[in-house]
């Protein structure tokens, strides 16, 4: 098992990050993501939105893992945490934790940090998305 966290500011309000983060999908910066199912949403006792999601994707796995056709033993785990910043109302702080598992194979740790380097590069693209989401919704 191999975890990865990564902090982001955006330059945002809470509500705009938000509002954004449900309309993510499809966009330009990451076109393997074809559909989102919401499995469910709820509001807790406290006020928080909680939405479970379950993307519908095809986002490259590594050539080693298709080739010996391990896509089945691969999960990936990802809990994404918008907060407004706590010092300015107008800035958003996400949170982004992924656990990767790969399971059944001698090279299962090689694997998981070859999948925390994919994640990785797709939080970025991740990011770049919600931009071009919040200035699409302005203009």
């Amino acid at each position: 098992m191999k975890m990865w966290t990564s902090e982001h500011v955006f330059d945002h309000p809470w509500e705009t990050v938000t509002t954004a983060a449900m309309q993510k999908h499809p966009n330009p910066m990451n076109p393997s993501v074809v559909g989102v199912d919401v499995l469910d949403r709820h509001i807790d006792p406290s006020g928080k939105l909680h939405s479970r999601r379950l993307p519908s994707a095809e986002w490259g796995l590594p050539s080693i893992v298709k080739s010996i056709s391990f896509t089945n033993m691969v999960s990936v785990d990802e809990r994404l945490t918008y907060k407004p910043h706590p010092q300015d109302p107008e800035k958003t702080i996400l949170t982004q934790e992924a656990i990767i598992t790969v399971k059944g194979v001698s090279l299962s740790s090689y694997l998981e940090g070859l999948m925390a380097s994919t994640v990785s590069s797709n939080a970025h693209k991740g990011r770049e998305a919600m931009e071009w989401v919040i200035h699409k919704c302005r203009d």
